[in-house]
């Protein structure tokens, strides 16, 4: 059950685009509702500046990620908060490597 859970996250991860992916990471990482195996302050900085780079809207504005056009980014981190530790840090990790900076 676990296992499907880890895989329908990976596939809406798939189907994102890099900015929203980006988004994601961040929200991750500035969670307080998911402990992540990482070092979640050198990934958000990371995060950060390069969705800086990329997104003008990102860049110039305050951005609240509860708003509904971010949709798909707050049901994936409720999907995400459902899972037990060790799904949590597969899809991590697997969002980390896809976004590739």
């Amino acid at each position: 059950m676990e296992e499907n859970k880890v895989e329908n996250v990976i596939n809406i991860i798939k189907s994102m685009n890099i900015k929203d992916r980006l988004r994601l990471a961040i929200c991750m990482n500035d969670s307080q509702w998911l402990t992540l195996n990482y070092d979640k302050r050198e990934m958000y900085n990371k995060f950060d500046t390069h969705l800086r780079k990329i997104d003008e809207e990102y860049r110039t504005t305050l951005i609240n990620f509860g708003q509904s056009k971010y949709f798909i980014i707050n049901f994936t981190m409720a999907k995400l908060m459902e899972m037990e530790q060790f799904g949590l840090n597969k899809v991590a990790l697997y969002l980390f490597n896809k976004v590739n900076i």
